[in-house]
């Protein structure tokens, strides 16, 4: 792999300068095949040539090398990134790109969730309580997008899963196994009775805000009970189901550690 698209016209065109030097002071031309060789030796030929008078030339010297060693590096690493697959087959490079959605998309979705705890209380401002419901709504899209990338994984895993019965593709078969564990999709179902008992929930109080926090009307009070012990159980459950989550998950990625996030 050869890259140095910058690099060599930059060298060229020094030791070509470095010869017109040589020619114009009359120094060894020899300078500038030691420039063309070794690019670094430039500020001590520059500096015996000129003397005083070339600080300006090895200002210019070093800002151009710098900038010349900066561009190297963003097309090697932009080159890196590009070709990081390049070995693996086709069905293989599918199948991270399937991951790396999920890890996204999960990631995604357990910042939003970590978001709601802090917000998992009935607030007594009714723009708060707006602002909260607005967030579920949000959240429940992560959760739609989160799970469209699980089915896609799951059906492409199906389709093509005697073709990861390799020793480097196994973690295909683990991850595909992951998902379609009893925790896991308890977990997700609790989550999404969590989302709607605690959104209903908002919603009453929205709309009926004044009756039940300044009126005291026994009916709405009532109603507001109702629907706040629907959404405590579903507080539990999912509490309880989460837990069941990790502790697998935690012995899962323990027993299958290649695929860790």
């Amino acid at each position: 792999m050869i890259l140095y698209y910058i690099y060599f016209p930059y060298v060229a065109i020094l030791s070509l300068f470095m010869l017109y030097e040589c020619y114009q002071k009359n120094q060894p031309k020899w300078w500038a095949l030691m420039v063309l060789i070794a690019p670094v030796t430039s500020p001590y030929f520059i500096f015996k040539s000129r003397k005083e008078s070339g600080y300006i030339v090895f200002l210019i010297f070093l800002s151009t090398f710098s900038a010349v060693g900066a561009s190297e590096f963003f097309l090697f690493k932009t080159y890196m990134e590009k070709n990081k697959y390049a070995d693996l087959s086709p069905l293989a490079i599918q199948m991270i790109h399937l991951s790396e959605d999920l890890k996204e998309s999960t990631m995604k979705l357990d910042t939003a969730l970590v978001k709601l705890e802090n917000l998992s209380k009935v607030e007594s401002r009714v723009h708060e309580i707006k602002k909260t419901i607005e967030f579920i709504r949000e959240l429940k899209h992560m959760m739609v997008d989160n799970k469209d990338v699980i089915q896609r994984l799951e059906k492409f895993t199906e389709d093509y899963k005697t073709s990861f019965t390799g020793k480097d593709l196994e973690w295909v078969i683990h991850i595909h196994h992951f998902y379609n564990d009893r925790a896991v999709i308890q977990h997700y179902s609790s989550l999404e009775k969590y989302l709607f008992s605690f959104q209903e929930l908002l919603e009453y109080v929205y709309e009926n805000f004044l009756n039940i926090t300044e009126l005291k009307s026994e009916e709405h009070l009532k109603n507001y009970d109702e629907y706040y012990m629907r959404y405590r159980r579903a507080v539990d459950s999912h509490n309880k189901f989460n837990v069941r989550r990790i502790e697998f998950q935690n012995s899962y990625l323990k027993q299958y550690p290649e695929i860790r996030p």
